[in-house]
Protein backbone atom coordinates (compact mmCIF):
# COMPACT_ATOMS: atom_id res chain seq x y z
CA UNK A 1 0.00 0.00 0.00
CA UNK A 2 1.25 3.47 -0.90
CA UNK A 3 0.21 6.13 1.60
CA UNK A 4 0.38 9.88 2.02
CA UNK A 5 0.55 11.19 5.57
CA UNK A 6 -1.17 14.55 6.09
CA UNK A 7 -0.08 15.99 9.42
CA UNK A 8 3.32 15.16 10.87
CA UNK A 9 2.85 15.63 14.56
CA UNK A 10 3.15 12.85 17.12
CA UNK A 11 0.36 10.84 15.49
CA UNK A 12 1.76 11.32 12.00
CA UNK A 13 5.18 10.07 13.08
CA UNK A 14 3.68 7.04 14.83
CA UNK A 15 1.61 6.25 11.72
CA UNK A 16 4.77 6.47 9.62
CA UNK A 17 6.51 3.92 11.88
CA UNK A 18 3.61 1.48 11.74
CA UNK A 19 3.27 1.80 7.97
CA UNK A 20 6.95 0.85 7.65
CA UNK A 21 6.56 -2.06 10.09
CA UNK A 22 3.68 -3.45 8.02
CA UNK A 23 5.57 -3.18 4.75
CA UNK A 24 3.83 -0.13 3.30
CA UNK A 25 5.39 2.80 1.45
CA UNK A 26 5.00 6.45 2.40
CA UNK A 27 5.06 8.43 -0.85
CA UNK A 28 4.65 11.88 0.72
CA UNK A 29 4.45 13.57 4.11
CA UNK A 30 2.51 16.85 4.17
CA UNK A 31 2.82 19.25 7.09
CA UNK A 32 2.29 22.97 7.61
CA UNK A 33 5.55 23.83 5.82
CA UNK A 34 4.70 22.04 2.55
CA UNK A 35 0.89 22.23 2.23
CA UNK A 36 1.35 23.13 -1.43
CA UNK A 37 2.54 19.55 -2.06
CA UNK A 38 -0.99 18.26 -1.46
CA UNK A 39 -1.78 18.21 -5.18
CA UNK A 40 -3.82 15.99 -7.47
CA UNK A 41 -0.59 14.81 -9.08
CA UNK A 42 0.80 13.60 -5.76
CA UNK A 43 -2.49 12.21 -4.50
CA UNK A 44 -3.04 9.94 -7.51
CA UNK A 45 0.31 8.27 -6.85
CA UNK A 46 -0.91 6.89 -3.54
CA UNK A 47 -3.55 4.34 -2.58
CA UNK A 48 -4.72 6.30 0.46
CA UNK A 49 -4.12 9.50 2.41
CA UNK A 50 -4.11 9.39 6.21
CA UNK A 51 -5.08 12.73 7.74
CA UNK A 52 -4.43 13.77 11.37
CA UNK A 53 -4.12 17.55 11.52
CA UNK A 54 -6.11 20.29 13.28
CA UNK A 55 -9.79 21.29 13.47
CA UNK A 56 -9.02 24.36 11.36
CA UNK A 57 -7.44 22.42 8.47
CA UNK A 58 -9.11 19.00 8.42
CA UNK A 59 -12.12 19.95 6.29
CA UNK A 60 -9.99 21.48 3.54
CA UNK A 61 -7.52 18.58 3.55
CA UNK A 62 -10.21 15.92 3.25
CA UNK A 63 -12.14 17.86 0.62
CA UNK A 64 -8.96 18.18 -1.46
CA UNK A 65 -8.43 14.43 -1.30
CA UNK A 66 -12.00 13.64 -2.31
CA UNK A 67 -12.01 16.16 -5.15
CA UNK A 68 -8.82 14.59 -6.50
CA UNK A 69 -10.24 11.07 -6.27
CA UNK A 70 -8.01 9.95 -3.40
CA UNK A 71 -9.19 7.59 -0.68
CA UNK A 72 -8.82 9.27 2.70
CA UNK A 73 -8.72 8.16 6.33
CA UNK A 74 -9.13 10.91 8.95
CA UNK A 75 -9.04 11.02 12.72
CA UNK A 76 -8.96 14.77 13.31
CA UNK A 77 -11.60 15.87 15.84
CA UNK A 78 -13.19 19.18 16.74
CA UNK A 79 -14.63 20.03 13.30
CA UNK A 80 -17.22 17.34 12.63
CA UNK A 81 -20.25 19.62 12.31
CA UNK A 82 -19.15 19.72 8.64
CA UNK A 83 -18.45 15.99 8.35
CA UNK A 84 -21.84 15.26 6.66
CA UNK A 85 -20.87 17.63 3.83
CA UNK A 86 -17.77 15.61 3.06
CA UNK A 87 -19.56 12.30 3.39
CA UNK A 88 -22.11 13.50 0.83
CA UNK A 89 -19.32 14.72 -1.47
CA UNK A 90 -17.67 11.30 -1.16
CA UNK A 91 -20.87 9.56 -2.22
CA UNK A 92 -21.44 11.97 -5.09
CA UNK A 93 -17.91 11.44 -6.42
CA UNK A 94 -17.90 7.69 -5.85
CA UNK A 95 -14.93 8.15 -3.55
CA UNK A 96 -13.74 6.42 -0.41
CA UNK A 97 -13.65 7.96 3.05
CA UNK A 98 -13.11 6.54 6.52
CA UNK A 99 -13.69 8.69 9.58
CA UNK A 100 -13.49 7.88 13.29
CA UNK A 101 -13.16 10.13 16.31
CA UNK A 102 -10.99 7.43 17.88
CA UNK A 103 -9.18 4.52 16.23
CA UNK A 104 -8.53 2.47 19.35
CA UNK A 105 -10.22 -0.95 19.21
CA UNK A 106 -10.94 -0.70 22.94
CA UNK A 107 -12.60 2.69 22.61
CA UNK A 108 -14.82 1.46 19.80
CA UNK A 109 -15.86 -1.52 21.91
CA UNK A 110 -16.62 1.02 24.65
CA UNK A 111 -18.85 2.89 22.17
CA UNK A 112 -20.91 -0.28 21.73
CA UNK A 113 -21.08 -0.90 25.48
CA UNK A 114 -22.08 2.73 26.00
CA UNK A 115 -24.97 2.47 23.54
CA UNK A 116 -26.29 -0.70 25.15
CA UNK A 117 -25.85 0.64 28.67
CA UNK A 118 -27.71 3.86 27.76
CA UNK A 119 -30.58 1.79 26.40
CA UNK A 120 -30.77 -0.19 29.65
CA UNK A 121 -30.34 2.81 31.96
CA UNK A 122 -33.14 4.67 30.21
CA UNK A 123 -35.55 2.72 32.45
CA UNK A 124 -33.95 4.10 35.62
CA UNK A 125 -34.18 7.92 35.72
CA UNK A 126 -32.89 8.00 39.31
CA UNK A 127 -29.39 7.77 37.82
CA UNK A 128 -27.63 10.90 36.60
CA UNK A 129 -25.14 10.37 33.80
CA UNK A 130 -21.86 12.20 33.33
CA UNK A 131 -18.80 11.86 31.09
CA UNK A 132 -15.20 12.63 31.97
CA UNK A 133 -12.22 12.79 29.63
CA UNK A 134 -8.53 13.54 30.14
CA UNK A 135 -5.95 14.18 27.40
CA UNK A 136 -2.49 15.67 26.95
CA UNK A 137 -2.07 19.45 27.13
CA UNK A 138 -1.37 19.69 23.37
CA UNK A 139 -4.86 18.49 22.40
CA UNK A 140 -6.64 21.44 20.82
CA UNK A 141 -10.34 20.46 20.98
CA UNK A 142 -12.35 20.18 24.16
CA UNK A 143 -14.35 18.12 24.86
CA UNK A 144 -12.70 15.37 22.87
CA UNK A 145 -14.36 13.88 19.82
CA UNK A 146 -14.60 10.60 21.69
CA UNK A 147 -16.47 12.22 24.59
CA UNK A 148 -18.82 13.94 22.14
CA UNK A 149 -19.52 10.60 20.45
CA UNK A 150 -20.27 8.98 23.80
CA UNK A 151 -22.65 11.84 24.65
CA UNK A 152 -24.40 11.75 21.27
CA UNK A 153 -24.92 8.00 21.53
CA UNK A 154 -26.46 8.38 24.99
CA UNK A 155 -28.82 11.12 23.78
CA UNK A 156 -30.01 9.00 20.86
CA UNK A 157 -31.11 6.24 23.22
CA UNK A 158 -32.72 8.35 25.92
CA UNK A 159 -36.39 8.72 26.69
CA UNK A 160 -36.78 12.50 26.41
CA UNK A 161 -39.15 12.40 29.41
CA UNK A 162 -36.26 11.39 31.63
CA UNK A 163 -35.16 15.01 32.07
CA UNK A 164 -31.52 14.24 31.24
CA UNK A 165 -31.54 16.26 28.02
CA UNK A 166 -32.87 19.69 27.09
CA UNK A 167 -35.56 18.84 24.52
CA UNK A 168 -35.08 22.13 22.66
CA UNK A 169 -31.32 21.85 22.11
CA UNK A 170 -30.35 18.19 22.56
CA UNK A 171 -27.10 19.64 23.89
CA UNK A 172 -24.69 16.83 24.84
CA UNK A 173 -22.96 19.24 27.22
CA UNK A 174 -26.07 18.98 29.42
CA UNK A 175 -25.12 15.40 30.13
CA UNK A 176 -22.11 16.83 31.92
CA UNK A 177 -18.80 16.38 30.11
CA UNK A 178 -15.79 17.25 32.24
CA UNK A 179 -12.59 17.79 30.26
CA UNK A 180 -9.05 17.87 31.65
CA UNK A 181 -5.70 18.48 29.95
CA UNK A 182 -2.89 16.90 31.94
CA UNK A 183 0.74 16.28 30.98
CA UNK A 184 1.12 13.74 28.17
CA UNK A 185 -1.98 11.64 28.92
CA UNK A 186 -2.88 9.85 25.63
CA UNK A 187 -6.57 9.54 26.45
CA UNK A 188 -8.88 8.49 29.29
CA UNK A 189 -12.69 8.38 29.05
CA UNK A 190 -15.38 7.34 31.50
CA UNK A 191 -19.18 7.27 31.53
CA UNK A 192 -20.66 7.30 35.03
CA UNK A 193 -24.23 6.74 36.24
CA UNK A 194 -24.78 7.94 39.80
CA UNK A 195 -27.79 7.49 42.06
CA UNK A 196 -28.24 8.22 45.76
CA UNK A 197 -27.32 4.62 46.47
CA UNK A 198 -24.64 3.50 44.01
CA UNK A 199 -22.34 4.28 41.09
CA UNK A 200 -21.99 2.41 37.79
CA UNK A 201 -19.07 3.29 35.50
CA UNK A 202 -17.44 2.16 32.27
CA UNK A 203 -13.93 3.44 31.55
CA UNK A 204 -11.25 3.16 28.91
CA UNK A 205 -7.64 4.30 29.23
CA UNK A 206 -5.14 4.44 26.37
CA UNK A 207 -1.58 3.60 27.37
CA UNK A 208 0.07 5.12 24.30
CA UNK A 209 -0.59 6.56 20.84
CA UNK A 210 0.42 3.35 19.11
CA UNK A 211 -3.04 1.83 19.49
CA UNK A 212 -4.56 4.88 17.74
CA UNK A 213 -2.00 4.91 14.94
CA UNK A 214 -2.32 1.17 14.38
CA UNK A 215 -6.09 1.50 14.10
CA UNK A 216 -5.72 4.25 11.50
CA UNK A 217 -3.32 2.13 9.43
CA UNK A 218 -5.63 -0.89 9.63
CA UNK A 219 -8.48 1.38 8.51
CA UNK A 220 -6.37 2.52 5.54
CA UNK A 221 -5.69 -1.12 4.61
CA UNK A 222 -9.41 -1.82 4.87
CA UNK A 223 -10.31 1.20 2.70
CA UNK A 224 -8.01 0.39 -0.22
CA UNK A 225 -9.98 -0.68 -3.29
CA UNK A 226 -13.35 0.27 -1.79
CA UNK A 227 -15.76 3.12 -2.42
CA UNK A 228 -18.17 4.63 0.06
CA UNK A 229 -18.26 6.13 3.53
CA UNK A 230 -16.97 3.96 6.37
CA UNK A 231 -16.51 4.04 10.14
CA UNK A 232 -15.02 1.79 12.80
CA UNK A 233 -18.34 -0.07 12.98
CA UNK A 234 -17.67 -1.30 9.43
CA UNK A 235 -14.13 -2.35 10.33
CA UNK A 236 -15.06 -4.12 13.55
Amino acid sequence: MKAIIIGYGKMGREIERILAERGHEVTLVVDQDNVSDLTAENLVRADVAIEFTTPATAYGNIRKCLECGAAVVSGTTGWTERLPELQELCRERGGAMFYASNYSLGVNLMFRLNRELARLMNRFPQYEVSIEETHHTEKKDSPSGTAATLADDIIERMDRKSGWVNEATDDPALIGIRSYRVGMTPGDHSVTYTSEDDVLEIRHSIKNRRTLALGAVVAAEFLCGKSGVFTMDDLI
